[in-house]
This record gives structure tokens, C-alpha cells and sequence, in this order.
């Protein structure tokens, strides 16, 4: 999101507000004409209807999916960066609830709130796997063991646009633009075993990323793209 905003460490909570409606704003015109199919859907629509489930998807593919499930009132873990910031506000208004923290700050303290939400409040979860700041299209261990300790099952989630803008950004930012179809693939859910030791937590882990990896580059190439892993 850095690319679409400047990063400002003395902002205000008034323009750190603004900034989140400008890119709800700005998502929402992006999208709002935009026909986008559903792929795999039906496969995943009872566990989705139940709300016991954690969304994951890569970093770079954020937009449409924050757009297509708006009022969801999601738990989503957010980082406590400047870029986390704009993140957050711009989910909020998308009616989720945000937690912040990272695997490098605060993290332990945001996974246990999330586990909370979930397991208490029944909300769905989203993690970014590969975020804050990478390594690209690399799963880290919080998404592995969030299911685990909620029991929740991971649905892996990508889009991609026919007309779009890719960033030169460490996690090759997709920007859709307006008026252009897209598609959004919904993978094969990945169940972690409440008492898995470290061996079943890596594996895992793999398939997470095989799959997001499947179905980022499944939908790239519905368009004629090339998905650079």
C-alpha cells in the first residue's frame, strides 16, 4: 500500500483518518464496475457461510479482497507500521477489525487477541502470510498456528485483473485498473491438527504456500499473465 500512499510518521490521527477513506475511496472506484468471476467458490461456500474459517492470501493481492468482503467484520492481523497504518484504516472502513502487531513486534501479544476474536467473538480471520515486508510468497509460522489454536480450517484466497499495474515494490504490488474484469480463486482449504508437532506444522505450511502459489498464478494466467513467484 506504500506505493499508493506517502508514508508520513508524524501524521495525525485526522489525516491518518482521511487517508483510510481515500483508499476505501479509491478501492471502492477501482472496483465498483469492475465484473469479477469467482473460481472455486462453491467448493468453500458452506465452510465461508459458517464464519469458521482464516483467510489467507499474498501481500500483493490485497485490494479486491478487501473490497469483495467488506462488512465481513473480520479479524486481521495488521502490522504496526506507517504502512500497516494506512492498512488498517482503510479495513476498518471496509467494516473488519483490525489487530496490530507483526512477527517482529508485538506479535505474540496480536496473535493471542486474534485467537480471542475468533474462538470467542466469532469472527472470521484474515493473515497476510507473506507479510509486512516478506520474503515474497514465503507462508511464516503465525497463519500455521492461529488455525491450529482456533481449530478454524485456512481457505487460500488470489485474484488478478486483465488490465493492471505491477510494482516494482518488494512484494510486486498488483494495482487493478478501473473498469477491467477480474477473477478470484478460492484454493483448497488446509486443516491443521489442534496437537500437530513442528514436522506437521512445516508441512503445513508447504501446502499453504503450494496452493497460494497454485491459484495466484492459476488466475494470472486466466488473463495471459505470468506469475513471478
Amino acid at each position: 500500500m506504500s506505493v499508493l500512499f506517502k508514508k508520513g510518521t508524524h501524521a495525525t490521527g485526522f489525516k491518518w483518518r482521511l487517508i483510510g477513506l481515500a483508499g476505501k475511496l479509491l478501492i471502492d472506484f477501482l472496483f465498483l464496475f469492475s465484473p469479477i468471476e469467482k473460481r472455486g467458490f462453491p467448493a468453500v461456500a458452506r465452510l465461508i457461510d459458517s464464519r469458521r474459517f482464516i483467510f489467507a492470501f499474498w501481500h500483493s493481492r490485497i485490494l479486491l479482497l478487501s473490497y469483495i468482503y467488506k462488512q465481513l467484520n473480520a479479524a486481521i492481523l495488521v502490522s504496526n507500521s506507517a504502512d500497516g497504518e494506512i492498512i488498517a484504516q482503510v479495513l476498518q472502513r471496509h467494516g473488519h477489525k483490525t489487530i496490530r502487531g507483526s512477527t517482529r513486534k508485538g506479535g505474540l501479544r496480536a496473535l493471542m487477541r486474534q485467537i480471542t476474536d475468533i474462538r470467542i467473538h466469532g469472527r472470521p480471520g484474515v493473515v497476510i502470510p507473506d507479510g509486512p515486508q516478506g520474503p515474497r510468497h514465503k507462508v511464516q509460522p503465525g497463519v500455521i498456528l492461529l488455525a491450529q489454536k482456533t481449530g478454524c480450517p485456512i481457505i487460500p484466497l488470489a485474484y488478478s485483473s486483465k488490465r493492471r499495474k505491477i510494482f516494482s515494490s518488494w512484494d510486486r504490488f498488483m494495482l487493478p485498473y478501473p473498469w477491467t474484469r477480474g477473477v478470484i480463486t478460492y484454493g483448497r482449504p488446509i486443516e491443521v491438527p489442534p496437537k500437530a508437532d513442528a514436522e506437521t506444522m512445516q508441512r503445513c505450511a508447504r501446502q499453504l504456500e503450494q496452493e497460494l502459489n497454485r491459484i495466484t498464478a492459476q488466475s494470472d494466467n486466466h488473463f495471459g499473465h505470468t506469475f513471478e513467484i
